[in-house]
């Protein structure tokens, strides 16, 4: 009989541990206890990279024990075995790495020029070829409601040489729910899928500032990082006789391994304060807009994390005006320097997911490396009753 009941516990034993559990992780502030967003999760057994949404919360299924790392630029980073998580939510507080005051450096070299240098050494360090699994999503908000909401799980295969990438996409699954009004421009709606790794790749949202003009319109100041003793920051600001609308710009770089780790651009309410109101049928005021954009060094590889856009403005049109807003997110959650192979009918050639005829073959969404915040959830759930 004891024979039979310790076979019995051993057979229970892998049982457990073949078991595939879902985790949560809320990412908090030491000091504040302040929900910490845009942390990067790492899973090293699946190779699955999460991000932290606005509550610092990621959630992940996982079977079997793996180590998790923890990063994010201004704080220490952390390394956590799965099987340390006793519960199905666990909290996490991160330590901020500060040294001293932001230290403003002199360099002998401007630096516009060691932008340059850096965006040129971060586009060839960057890994190519390379396949993207990546998980997209977007809410559409017209004069104040939400009206549209899409998501998709896509495969970018990165080719090309340096400054020269091109991309071919599979689409695995998408969902699309709510309407897109007949009055709304389809260019509005959702990243042009078409071109926007090669975008990121380029560092094309720098192209502003890296122009041989910019030092007239910008004032350039770079910084040590208080946060990370292996990093500056370099900081781009519009200067007062500008009367455009132009970004504010902070890229956070690897000074010794010269690479951008992070993007960062918005346009200050000062700025847009200073722009005159556009009144042309047509035009638009634009009064929020901010993109960022996160890069991941891991041994070898380099590449691209995720990005975040939001944009507001109003449309002047004939007889009155329309308040849209936009929210992309984009979230590589799994990265492999290995080829994949592929029918050219398979390939997805539209600019946007927001037209394509839903396909959902499993909740990809609840792994889909961005977990829904409770305001978001109750957002896709009223637009899918809409819907259906």
């Amino acid at each position: 009989m004891k024979q039979y009941y310790l076979l019995f516990l051993l057979v229970l034993s892998f049982s457990i541990h073949g078991q595939t559990v879902e985790k949560s992780l809320v990412l908090r502030d030491a000091e504040t206890n302040l929900p910490i967003e845009d942390v990067t999760v790492y899973i090293l057994k699946t190779k699955q990279s999460l991000l932290s949404n606005t509550e610092g919360k990621v959630t992940f299924m996982l079977n079997g024990s793996s180590n998790i790392q923890v990063t994010h630029s201004s704080y220490i980073k952390v390394t956590v075995r799965s099987s340390a998580l006793q519960k199905t939510d666990n909290t996490i507080y991160l330590k901020r790495n500060i040294n001293d005051l932001d230290e403003i450096i002199v360099t002998k070299q401007h630096p516009q020029k060691i932008l340059k240098n850096l965006v040129d050494n971060s586009a060839k360090r960057l890994t190519v070829p390379a396949r993207l699994k990546v998980y997209s999503r977007e809410f559409f908000k017209m004069d104040g409601n939400y009206t549209y909401y899409n998501d998709g799980l896509m495969n970018f295969q990165l080719f090309g040489k340096n400054k020269n990438f091109k991309s071919t996409i599979l689409v695995e699954q998408n969902r699309s729910f709510g309407l897109v009004f007949d009055q709304i421009n389809s260019d509005v709606l959702g990243y042009n899928l078409n071109d926007i790794m090669q975008n990121y790749y380029n560092f094309k949202y720098l192209g502003p500032i890296l122009e041989t003009g910019a030092k007239k319109k910008y004032d350039f100041l770079i910084k040590a990082y208080s946060a990370n003793q292996d990093y500056n920051v370099l900081i781009v600001t519009p200067l007062d006789n500008n009367k455009d609308l132009k970004d504010d710009f902070k890229i956070i770089y690897d000074w010794k391994k010269k690479l951008i780790i992070e993007v960062n651009t918005s346009v200050s309410p000062m700025t847009i304060a200073g722009v005159k109101e556009k009144k042309a049928v047509g035009s638009k005021n634009i009064y929020k807009s901010l993109f960022k954009s996160i890069y991941r060094l891991d041994g070898e590889n380099y590449y691209l994390v995720s990005s975040k856009e939001e944009i507001g403005f109003e449309r002047i049109d004939k007889n009155k005006t329309t308040d849209i807003e936009v929210r992309n997110y984009f979230v590589t959650t799994n990265f492999s320097n290995q080829n994949y192979s592929y029918k050219d009918s398979e390939v997805f050639k539209d600019k946007t997911l927001y037209n394509k005829k839903n396909t959902i073959l499993s909740d990809y969404w609840n792994i889909s490396g961005l977990t829904a915040t409770e305001e978001e959830q109750a957002i896709i759930e009223q637009l899918a009753d809409r819907t259906n």
